[in-house]
């Protein structure tokens, strides 16, 4: 019953995460895929940072910052997914579908293989009802629970753990940077007969 209420809760962080598509000061770049990079290392190192800070408490007062060290590099990581579509000039394809693609593709890849369907040089993003999303979504939360289990334990190592999950923070956030590059640098279509997507312009229209 712990589990499933600890699901149900990562589930619905998740769909608030995805589901608020942030603006991005980024403008379209001449030459995106290096702006793509750095920007990719500047949220990267900030993610570190800000995980081995949170995680520096030992033993149990380090437990309770599981969550929030998780939730802190999540949003980042959101934001630097918002700016590498606006360097590449596809913010108008950046819904809640390709966000659950770009955060989580690299985590939980067989839980999203049909967001998102390559058709030779293009990539198709499949329009998915609010059911089908959750569905996604909680099969993502457990293979992302599995993690959180796993850097639990490193809390109780003092400085060496706050190191290795600052490290794994910043693998993880170059990780998102690199889908989302190999994303948006390709010609996009949006699926029809599907649900409309939620993206920046209909949230500002709301």
């Amino acid at each position: 019953m712990k589990h499933k209420k600890s699901l149900d809760k990562l589930t619905h962080f998740f769909t608030d995460l995805v589901s608020q598509v942030p603006r991005s000061k980024e403008r379209a770049a001449s030459g995106p895929a290096a702006r793509a990079k750095d920007l990719t290392l500047k949220a990267a190192a900030q993610g570190a940072i800000v995980a081995g800070t949170l995680s520096l408490p030992p033993g149990p007062l380090g437990m309770l910052t599981v969550l929030p060290d998780l939730m802190a590099v999540w949003r980042l990581q959101r934001q630097l997914v918002a700016d590498i579509a606006a360097c590449y000039g596809q913010t108008r394809h950046l819904g809640t579908e390709t966000m659950v693609y770009c955060l989580f593709r690299h985590a939980a890849a067989q839980a999203l293989r049909d967001l998102v369907v390559r058709v030779g040089e293009r990539a198709v993003i499949r329009r998915t009802s609010a059911s089908t999303l959750q569905r996604v979504l909680r099969r993502t939360g457990m293979v992302v629970a599995e993690r959180v289990t796993g850097r639990s334990i490193s809390r109780w190592l003092p400085i060496a753990g706050a190191v290795g999950i600052g490290a794994y923070a910043f693998y993880d956030t170059v990780q998102v940077g690199k889908t989302a590059r190999t994303l948006f640098e390709r010609e996009l279509q949006l699926e029809a007969g599907r649900p409309g997507m939620t993206t920046p312009a209909d949230q500002s229209n709301g």
